[in-house]
């Protein structure tokens, strides 16, 4: 797993942020930060530990999403662009 890889919320993760028991922490915290910005490795920087198996592990569940990098970000929209 690359760890340039760059994952964004799905409205199942957005459910699961509004409901206090649906995750466990380590869970809460990543799909908090998943921005579709940041990549795998500043996530792991953020949060302090490996997190990529689990980031992985995610997007199989359907929470996180894969997104693309922008070719040419406009400084105005600094956002990646979602896969399928």
């Amino acid at each position: 797993m690359m760890k340039r890889t760059l994952y964004a919320k799905t409205p199942l993760a957005w459910e699961a942020l509004s409901r206090l028991d649906a995750v466990d922490r380590d869970t809460h915290a990543l799909l908090l930060m998943a921005n579709g910005r940041r990549s795998v490795h500043e996530l792991c920087v953020l949060l302090g530990k490996d997190i990529s198996v689990l980031a992985y592990e995610l997007a199989g569940q359907g929470y996180l999403k894969v997104v693309l990098p922008p070719s040419n970000p406009p400084d105005d929209e600094p956002h990646g662009v979602p896969i399928g």
